[in-house]
């Protein structure tokens, strides 16, 4: 059954030239018995990453990355990457190994076989001591989490990175996504008009080396634009 399949993978990165060449091996490794793609998708990044997309490009047919020159904006990577995507079979997932390519088998199974419209990968926010998580990190997610609430989104964590969807909830609903910042899957389940099947697989976030809160004021901002903007078109 599953060898009939196929899948799009796509992995937003900016400055991972440490992780891009060992996060495709995993993928390959995990993934022997289906179809794929992976679309790495560079939003300018300024260190080697562009050269080492490059090259595994000449020694990969199933590796398509994306070259973006625009302003930086992991949501509209997201949505460059589902744009050329070839299969309706979409996975989004981080490029800094913090999210395990072992899932994407397991979700991918639970997804084509009941049918599904998303199958999330949730981190145990509500578990102390996560080993992928900072205490600061994880409450700021369980905060926006409540905050999101209202829209009686049906998964433990709306926030994650790591989901499998349709890409034809995209290609419906395109013209009412917010289409910035760093919560796509918050944007795609809240503004999708459409009742969606969901189903959450608990994973393990692995915490990056050096790892280091993006909280900033822009990003802020932006959370407060989100929030208004879902307030009126939720």
């Amino acid at each position: 059954m599953l060898k009939d399949k196929k899948l799009s993978i796509i992995i937003p990165v900016l400055n991972e030239e440490e992780n891009i060449a060992i996060l495709t091996q995993k993928i390959n490794f995990y993934l022997k018995k289906i179809k794929y793609e992976i679309i790495f998708v560079d939003d300018n990044s300024s260190d080697h990453s562009k050269k080492i997309l490059k090259n595994l490009r000449k020694k990969f047919k199933f590796f398509n990355p994306i070259f973006r020159n625009k302003k930086r904006d992991l949501t509209q990577s997201c949505f460059d990457g589902i744009k050329k995507s070839n299969f309706n079979t979409i996975v989004i997932m981080d490029g800094d190994m913090q999210h395990d390519p072992k899932y994407i088998l397991k979700m991918y199974k639970i997804y084509i076989e009941n049918n599904f419209d998303f199958v999330i990968g949730a981190r145990p926010l509500f578990k102390r001591h996560n080993q992928g998580l900072s205490e600061l990190r994880r409450f700021a997610s369980i905060l926006l989490i409540y905050l999101f609430s209202i829209f009686d989104i049906k998964t433990k964590d709306p926030m994650s990175g790591f989901f499998i969807f349709n890409k034809k909830i995209y290609i419906k609903n395109k013209k009412r996504f917010f289409g910035k910042g760093f919560k796509i899957l918050a944007d795609l389940l809240i503004h999708s008009q459409v009742k969606m099947k969901i189903k959450d697989i608990e994973i393990k976030f692995k915490r990056r080396l050096g790892d280091k809160s993006k909280m900033s004021l822009k990003i802020i901002l932006l959370l407060i634009q989100f929030y208004l903007y879902s307030l009126i078109k939720g």
